[in-house]
Parts: C-alpha cells; sequence; structure tokens
C-alpha cells in the first residue's frame, strides 16, 4: 500500500487514485475476516474513537461503532440531546472534552455543510491531536458512503481484487435528487477518479444543468486537481437516455421534505418518470446492478419487487461493505499514531 497522507478524512475531492487503492485494497483484507464471533484484530487497542452525530443516522453511525469494535478501539456515543450543548456549550468545546477524555478520532456527521472542516481547523490550531472523519455534512459531502459505494461496485466489477481499475470505462448512471445529495457528490468525485463515466439522471429542480460542470474545474480548496485525468459527467433528463450502455444504476433518496418547497408536482409523478423497476432496467440491455444509500423508499425510488431482488439489488452487500470501508478509514488515520499494530 502506498502511504498514507491525509490526517483527517473530510472530502473525497482531495483523494488521488493512490489513495482509493489504498482504501480499497485494505476494506478487501478486512472484508475476508469472519464477521461472527469474538475475534478481533487488536490494530487499535487502547485507541478511543468517538461518534458525534448531530443528525439522526442507523447505518453510518452502527457501522462506524462496528467498524471501531473490531479493531478493539474504545468506542464512545455522542447524544445532543444528553450533552451540555443545550446549556450553551459550543460544538468546539464539546469536541474538546472527548479529546481531554483521550479521543484520538472524532466521527462527526452534522446538517451544516462545512462543520467537520472547521471543527479539524479548530483542533488543529489548538495542537489537539487528533483526527476527524466525516461522516456526512450538510449537502456537502459523505466520504465513507462514497468509498463504500465505490467498494460495492468494484466488488460487483471484480470480486477477486477490488480496485480502482475495475471502474476504468464504465458507464454509472445516478437517478433522482442530486442537487440535495452528498452521497452523489461524493460519489461523482470518487468514481470519476477511477475512470468511470457519470450519467446523472433527473428533473431539473433536483439536478441542474450546472453539474455537467461538476468537475470541470479543481475541487473547492486545491490549486491543482489530485486526479489528472478524470472520467466525464453529464446530465440528461430521461431515463430511455441515460439507461442504455450502463453497467450500474445508483437511485438516490427522494427526501419527501422538498415537495414543500415546490421542487416536485407529487410523488406518483416523480416515481412514473423516475422510479427504478425490472421494465425500466431492461432499457440498459443487459442485467445490471442497482444500488441505493439507503433508507429507500419502497415504490418510490425503487419498486419492491427490485430491492427485493438479490440477484440484481446490491443494497444489503452496500451495508455489509459499509463496515470494512470504515475500519479502513479508521486505522489509516490512527496508523500515523504511535504503538498502532499493522494489520
Amino acid at each position: 500500500m502506498k502511504p498514507w497522507t491525509h490526517a483527517h478524512v473530510l472530502d473525497l475531492a482531495c483523494f488521488s487514485l493512490d489513495d482509493y487503492a489504498t482504501v480499497l485494497e485494505l476494506a478487501q483484507r478486512f472484508r475476508s475476516l469472519p464477521v461472527v464471533g469474538a475475534r478481533k484484530l487488536p490494530a487499535l487497542q487502547g485507541r478511543m474513537v468517538t461518534t458525534l452525530f448531530f443528525e439522526p443516522s442507523t447505518r453510518t453511525r452502527s457501522s462506524f461503532e462496528l467498524a471501531a469494535r473490531r479493531l478493539s478501539a474504545d468506542v464512545q456515543s455522542f447524544s445532543p440531546a444528553a450533552s451540555s450543548l443545550s446549556k450553551g456549550e459550543s460544538l468546539l468545546d464539546t469536541a474538546r472534552t472527548y479529546v481531554a477524555m483521550g479521543s484520538n478520532v472524532l466521527v462527526v456527521r452534522h446538517g451544516c455543510a462545512g462543520v467537520p472542516q472547521k471543527l479539524a481547523r479548530d483542533l488543529e490550531a489548538l495542537g489537539a491531536g487528533v483526527a476527524v472523519l466525516n461522516a456526512g455534512d450538510g449537502l456537502h459531502s459523505h466520504p465513507s458512503q462514497g468509498l463504500l459505494d465505490l467498494f460495492t461496485l468494484a466488488r460487483h466489477f471484480d470480486p477477486e481484487k477490488p480496485s480502482p481499475a475495475a471502474l476504468q470505462g464504465r458507464r454509472i448512471v445516478i437517478v433522482g435528487d442530486v442537487l440535495h445529495s452528498r452521497v452523489a457528490r461524493s460519489n461523482i468525485w470518487a468514481l470519476t477518479a477511477c475512470g468511470a463515466e457519470v450519467v446523472l439522471c433527473g428533473p431539473p429542480t433536483l439536478l441542474p444543468s450546472l453539474f455537467n460542470a461538476f468537475t470541470a474545474s479543481p475541487p473547492p480548496g486545491q490549486s491543482v486537481d489530485p486526479v489528472p485525468r478524470r472520467g466525464a459527467v453529464r446530465v440528461v433528463r430521461d431515463l430511455a437516455e441515460a439507461l442504455p450502455g450502463a453497467d450500474a444504476v445508483m437511485t438516490l433518496r427522494l427526501q419527501k421534505e422538498r415537495m414543500r418547497q415546490n421542487l416536485l408536482t407529487s410523488l406518483d409523478s416523480y416515481q412514473r418518470r423516475y422510479g427504478l423497476n425490472h421494465q425500466v432496467l431492461a432499457l440498459c440491455g443487459r442485467p445490471v446492478p442497482v444500488l441505493h444509500p439507503g433508507p429507500v423508499n419502497r415504490g418510490v425510488e425503487m419498486a419492491g419487487d427490485l430491492l427485493d431482488d438479490g440477484r440484481c439489488c446490491l443494497v444489503d452487500e452496500q451495508v455489509r461493505n459499509g463496515v470494512p470501508i470504515r475500519m479502513a478509514l479508521l486505522y489509516l488515520l490512527a496508523a500515523a499514531m504511535p504503538d498502532v499494530k499493522e494489520v
């Protein structure tokens, strides 16, 4: 594996191709470990991982905590409702409290974009020596979800050796509410880095045409793109145009609250135009895998029988792969710290 150079994991836009390869290689090694029983890796024994989730979460929080425990780390869970935030304590002071208790990695999820980045900068300024891992911030980024989706696709195309090369030249279609999806943004950065063509499909209110130029400039805050040659990104409006020739399809959760913002006429009209089922998938011209970051609105983004069809639906695989990907990220962030055992 290439040396890991990131003190934090905040956004996939700053990942190089070597970074993706390192994460996938390590995740594949962790994926091969037994998933039941008492066996654990001692890699992070004596380390502490704290999950600071200011938004509700089932999959992400649970898999991060399970990943930390499988690496023998101690785990602390933060609950906003039972914290001193209700008494006026700042987020930074809350984080400093956990650092003072011995936390080495803070896994942060927040409804406002940029909060994990700011927290990382503030803690660095204080010399805290703690790593921050972004578990989802506003509409900005969800790096671990983007990586587990990449890993799931790479394993599908090359089960024995999943790597960025498995995505080279593939056409991946992402359907739905791209505008409000941090998952979609992370997937675009990851997939194009690996040489995939990303086709975005959705109504103009949920997918502005400006996404055609999403990767045209260096990522925000960077003068040079760490990936010299990315795959293409293009926006189309109809599934009949987007799906032919696709190698995989990802559909996004339709956030029903968007209807209150007059962005959709109705759920029924959205389902008719952009909902996936077996008949619609036939437009691809061959069997292809279907992904969804969850939770799924059955009968809206995806028909129930398609969601339950293990022959093509990879939703359960995505959930399984979340643990080894998050094990890899936690290990890599802690690897630069003294006394971390090699795996």
